[in-house]
């Protein structure tokens, strides 16, 4: 089977892998992939099985102007590839690239999945303050995302709540969840990242591991800190990851050192994904503080999997597919008085577990995604 994958990110230089280099890294073993690359960002390359198409014609950093820009040169690169490669099936997971590419694959007859991974009208308007923008990108998004729907033959997206709101706009939608790398997160000690960092055997941290951007509550997690330091003077937070388009972090940094605490906190900056299990295994708890809260209605985040395969305590805003899968290790806080109080409970009491996720592997994610498409194809 042929088959190209046009995915939200650029596949090769985005820092963190999106549920797409999983799962079709795993079926280029397979099958052949062809993934159309977008150069916005700008890390390293990351070595991949699928053949890398180039998609980019002017390599801008602001994705708004990114893909605005390249969509006319992304239609002809995606019909191109389409016609002299003999495709089989288009997998479209991109708002703008996502509309060239299906109109590419109709002209051709080819059919079409397009994954929904995050609802796209939010997450678009995210990186915007201004309320009137944020107002704007929002309609564009949903209407040109409303559409690529439409024209696709299949729908595939994270969560069930997802599925639901689909469901509720008119939209059938298959659920194939986000996974986890089971072989690369698991339960270690950290006893070495920790005297790399510099924090003491006895301190109690409470880390972060992500994007750092506005959905993201991490400032509230900081303006809760001092009330934890008085509590228990060995408290750290661990933040590991970095903004990407945003200036979140320095934010972050601002107010850190504002309430007199910037050496309460270690900011690591984006780091190999490789390296996440060994930062996590530092952590006593793990945070999920997900904003706002319409996004935790529909959100099934990568970081649940990872942090309970690393066997550690999870405190996250309500995420109502989350709670359906459960488990010992999650502990849950609607307001700014619960997060110090179920941080406080674990300091009393600090925990690891043993969680089996092979259900939720990616190797098992890439096995559902590859009957879908045979089943289509």
């Amino acid at each position: 089977m042929k088959i190209l994958l046009v995915s939200s990110q650029d596949y090769i230089h985005h820092p963190i892998p999106s549920r797409h280099h999983y799962i079709f890294e795993e079926l280029a073993m397979r099958h052949e992939v062809h993934v159309a690359h977008f150069h916005v960002s700008r890390g390293e390359t990351r070595p991949t099985r699928p053949i890398i198409d180039e998609a980019t014609q002017f390599p801008l950093k602001c994705p708004l102007l990114h893909y605005t820009l390249n969509a006319p040169y992304h239609y002809y690169i995606f019909d191109k590839i389409i016609r002299e490669e003999g495709i089989d099936v288009v997998v479209a997971a991109h708002v703008l690239a996502g509309s060239a590419v299906i109109s590419a694959a109709k002209r051709h007859n080819v059919p079409i999945v397009f994954d929904l991974k995050d609802w796209f009208p939010d997450s678009a308007a995210a990186y915007f303050k201004n309320r009137y923008m944020q107002g704007l990108v929002r309609r564009c998004v949903w209407e040109i995302t409303r559409r690529n729907l439409f024209n696709s033959d299949v729908i595939t997206t994270v969560s069930p709540s997802l599925v639901e709101k689909l469901k509720g706009l008119g939209f059938t939608a298959g659920l194939i969840t986000n996974g986890v790398d089971t072989d690369l997160f698991r339960p270690m000690s950290g006893s070495d990242t920790r005297a790399e960092l510099g924090i003491g055997t006895d301190e109690f941290v409470i880390g972060f591991s992500g994007s750092v951007e506005r959905w993201y509550a991490i400032d509230d997690m900081i303006r809760a800190l001092p009330d934890l330091i008085r509590y228990r003077p060995r408290t750290r937070l661990l933040v590991v990851g970095g903004s990407l388009f945003t200036d979140y972090r320095a934010e972050l940094e601002t107010l850190a050192k504002d309430l007199g605490i910037a050496d309460r906190i270690i900011f690591t900056g984006t780091k190999p994904y490789h390296e996440l299990p060994r930062y996590i295994a530092c952590m006593d708890v793990c945070a999920i503080p997900l904003s706002p809260p319409q996004w935790g209605e529909i959100a099934l985040p990568n970081k649940f999997f990872e942090y309970s395969a690393c066997g550690k305590s999870i405190i996250m805003r309500p995420i109502p597919d989350v709670a359906r899968i459960g488990g010992p290790n999650l502990f849950v806080y609607e307001t700014q008085e619960e997060y110090i109080s179920q941080i406080q409970s674990l300091m009393k009491k600090p925990r690891t577990f043993d969680i089996n996720l092979e259900n939720y592997s990616w190797k098992e994610k890439a096995r559902q995604f590859e009957s879908l498409l045979n089943d289509l194809v």
